[in-house]
């Protein structure tokens, strides 16, 4: 099986991170895009704009309208489409000059500052921005209305209307932004648990392949060396080697699925048998506590994973293992009297310390004398 080192665990976890900001920016956008074909629904208000030209009926009127309403028309438009932040902050400036620069010849020009109160919101972020844009049009559209002398009915519906728009599309951009927050959050939640299990499945992987074609190894060099002295019990070696294949086979889809151990005892009974083969004497004087599916599940694996290195690495003759439960935790211990001398975590032993850490526990490694690995956890109900 392939060794996987940390950097490369964080650079693919980096790396799925950024593809899942990629998605959720890709979803935005193309929600985005609907959202602006549907808003220009919003310009059939501005058919009020009409109702002073058809007052007047006036055609010198009507063409200066015209081309007012081109203009609204235009930037209206651009608005909307715009693809960047700054394309829209610059239409929606032009938009509120145009309305202003319009009002001395077209006085439909004060109600289209109703459009730019009602989206300041959903284009600038900032809350204090918006209150600023709603205040200089408010204000613009009384001071416009009174030196153009215009009827107070024309510029107070305008002021009323730009506070009642502005105030409740600002809750409404507010809201809107927050959600895509949450999404963006639930996204990047569901990312990285996908992540987390890979890791998972990655180390349980590691721990089962690693443990069983270790005995694999064993058996088969024993049954070769017993194949022309003792045929009988080389076959007995290679049928043992069949099962154990067997097994590992549905180990494995187990911790595709999610690790399901059988139990320490068992896992103990294993890992005399495996030692065995290997020429290590197991001692265990003290029977595994009551301990939790989960907490079984991670000492299984520790367990494991110590027999493994034992047999790799440590050419010890003996192999002690020992379980006390006292001061509010369990604690257990393997030590071997092989050459230690442990440098470095490997994947297994990272893993180890992973899944202990993760219930609350303790890990330590002595190498001084052999190799002796500590596993301290709080006791909890079973």
């Amino acid at each position: 099986m392939a060794e996987y080192t940390h950097n490369s665990e964080i650079g693919c976890a980096v790396e799925a991170r950024k593809a899942a900001h990629q998605e959720v920016a890709r979803r935005w956008m193309a929600g985005k895009a609907n959202k602006r074909y549907f808003d220009f629904v919003w310009i059939l208000y501005s058919l009020f704009f009409f109702i002073e030209p058809l007052e007047r009926n006036n055609r010198h009127f009507w063409i200066r309208f015209l081309v007012f309403y081109a203009i609204f028309v235009v930037l209206y438009s651009g608005l909307l489409l715009a693809r960047t932040k700054r394309q829209a902050y610059l239409f929606l400036t032009a938009l509120g000059i145009s309305g202003i620069a319009w009002m001395p010849f077209v006085n439909s020009g004060i109600s289209s500052l109703i459009y730019v109160v009602a989206f300041a919101p959903f284009i600038v972020e900032s809350i204090y921005v918006v209150f600023a844009v709603l205040g200089g049009i408010c204000i613009t559209a009384v001071l416009s209305g009174i030196l153009l002398h215009l009827s107070p009915w024309t510029w107070g519906t305008t002021v009323g209307v730009s506070i009642i728009v502005g105030i409740t599309n600002l809750f409404t951009a507010q809201k809107i932004r927050a959600t895509r927050k949450l999404d963006s959050a639930y996204e990047e939640i569901e990312h990285l648990a996908k992540i987390a299990e890979r890791e998972r499945i990655a180390r349980d992987l590691h721990d089962v392949l690693g443990h069983t074609l270790s005995v694999v190894v064993l058996k088969s060099e024993l049954a070769g060396r017993l194949m022309d002295r003792d045929p009988e019990h080389a076959r007995a070696e290679i049928r043992d080697v069949e099962q154990i294949a067997r097994k590992a086979l549905a180990e494995v889809r187990e911790a595709i699925g999610g690790y399901r151990s059988e139990g320490l005892p068992a896992e103990i009974d294993r890992a005399r048998r495996t030692l065995d083969a290997a020429g290590v004497t197991l001692m265990c004087d003290s029977k595994p506590p009551l301990l939790t599916t989960a907490e079984e599940s991670v000492l299984s694996l520790a367990v494991r994973e110590a027999v493994t290195n034992i047999v790799r690495h440590a050419q010890a003759s003996q192999c002690r293992m020992r379980f006390v439960a006292e001061n509010g935790h369990t604690s257990f211990t393997v030590e071997d009297d092989g050459r230690g001398n442990i440098r470095q975590e490997g994947n297994g032993l990272r893993g180890m310390r992973e899944r202990i850490e993760a219930l609350g526990g303790r890990f330590s490694i002595d190498c001084k004398e052999g190799t002796r690995l500590n596993i301290e956890i709080p006791i909890r109900t079973a």
